[in-house]
């Protein structure tokens, strides 16, 4: 028995005198997909004009070296990636990342076929693919505003491109055989105070729902909706605000909210809004990332926030119920380590929330014995959660602890440093 089972079998008995299954928590973990966001891999550039201006409020800094410039070296980084991170994962895509064999194929006519490449790449790994439509980054959003543009052709035009990436998404579920989330954001907004806040919001509305009635099976897609507080030149108003789309979700049966880390006031906490949308909603899409200062995007550390986001999830028994995707960009460090460093934390928040006596406190709340509680809120904090965690990565055949970082750093000398 090794260092690690050793450790792994006095903390399993610790929990179980609690009344909590560790190699259940092990379990739930390792079949719960986390969707891996391509675009932290290449600074949300993509290949359709690599080369080009990142717009719609969206930033990325740094110039840390080994950026990947085509499919070829992407798919290398994430395959990297993944083998370093425990658990079933699936790969997020925006519909700049097609592969359309060197060819200049409009965003609004890009089509399945586009994909497929894409798809025989997750087949090959066993992994589902997620997808969202890229309203941004193209000349036709340079007004700042798609779907609620004034501008009939314009509006029209993101249209098209929102119906076919409902169908790309639906084939990449059929393909797969694991269902795509398809997530909806739009830049849409003023710099400077509005004289009309209801046009624009009229104008979405009327543009998603003619998107929404292109008819795909729910087996293969479903749909989400995505709001921001404001974005880098936008912010005075967003079109696309918490409050229009949670209104567009409650009354569009089927359409899940997003609900982002870093979208809501410095304040405000998504782990609060959690259980106000599952009161209402089948399902709703995660994308967890780190804001510094408001949407930073930083790379997800195991943050309070994040370990209460994943605590809610295990308290309503919602696991099923939410779609846990990744949401941040960091050009500062290593691309592939950024990953699994994310990665990594949100399914060691996911583990040590199922290693927590949900049952017992809520026992204790109901009873009215609120000291109870918070002492053992706080106790179980410094509970034997590592020991459970180095043996799930044990069991996944990926690295303990750090083990990680020299894998990474190998592949930036024999790779990276490369290119």
């Amino acid at each position: 028995m090794n260092r690690t089972e050793k450790a792994y079998e006095i903390a399993k008995e610790i929990f179980a005198e609690k009344g909590i299954d560790a190699d259940k928590a092990i379990d739930v973990v390792l079949k719960t997909p986390v969707s891996i966001h391509c675009w932290q891999g290449d600074d949300v550039r993509g290949f359709e004009n690599a080369d080009g201006e990142l717009t719609g409020g969206i930033a990325t800094t740094g110039n840390y070296p080994g950026r990947a410039r085509n499919i070829k070296e992407l798919r290398a980084d994430l395959e990297k990636a993944m083998s370093l991170i425990p658990g079933a994962h699936k790969v997020n895509l925006h519909s700049f990342y097609a592969d359309t064999d060197g060819k200049k194929v409009d965003r609004a006519d890009l089509e399945p076929k586009h994909f497929d490449s894409w798809i025989d790449w997750a087949n090959g790994l066993g992994i589902g693919l997620d997808y969202n439509p890229s309203f941004f980054s193209h000349p036709k959003s340079a007004s700042g505003f798609t779907l609620s543009s004034a501008d009939d052709a314009v509006r029209e035009y993101w249209i098209r491109h929102g119906i076919g990436s409902r169908k790309i998404a639906a084939h990449m579920g059929e393909k797969t055989g694991k269902r795509c989330v398809t997530n909806f954001w739009m830049p849409d907004g003023y710099k400077d105070t509005p004289a009309d806040r209801l046009g624009p919001r009229l104008r979405m509305k009327e543009s998603l729902d003619k998107i929404f009635a292109f008819p795909v099976k729910k087996e293969y897609n479903v749909d989400a909706v995505e709001s921001k507080l404001f974005g880098i030149g936008a912010e005075s108003y967003t079109t696309g605000s918490n409050e229009f789309f949670a209104a567009y979700v409650a009354s569009h049966p089927g359409i899940l909210l997003t609900l982002d880390v870093g979208h809501f006031h410095p304040t405000e906490v998504i782990s609060d809004k959690i259980s106000s949308i599952l009161a209402f909603t089948d399902e709703i899409l995660l994308h967890v990332s780190r804001p510094v200062r408001w949407d930073s995007d930083h790379v997800v550390t195991l943050d309070d926030e994040l370990r209460n986001i994943m605590n809610e999830i295990v308290s309503m028994d919602a696991l099923s119920r939410v779609n846990i995707a990744l949401d941040y960009f960091d050009a500062s460090i290593n691309r592939v380590a950024a990953w699994v460093i994310g990665d990594r934390n949100a399914k060691k928040a996911l583990l040590f929330a199922l290693l927590r006596p949900t049952a017992k406190l809520k026992e204790l709340e109901l009873a009215g014995d609120y000291t109870s509680r918070l002492a053992l809120m706080e106790e179980y904090k410094s509970y034997p959660s590592a020991a459970v965690w180095d043996m799930l990565c044990e069991k996944a055949g990926v690295p303990e602890r750090e083990g990680w970082l020299d894998a990474v750093k190998a592949y930036e000398r024999d790779e990276l440093s490369k290119r």
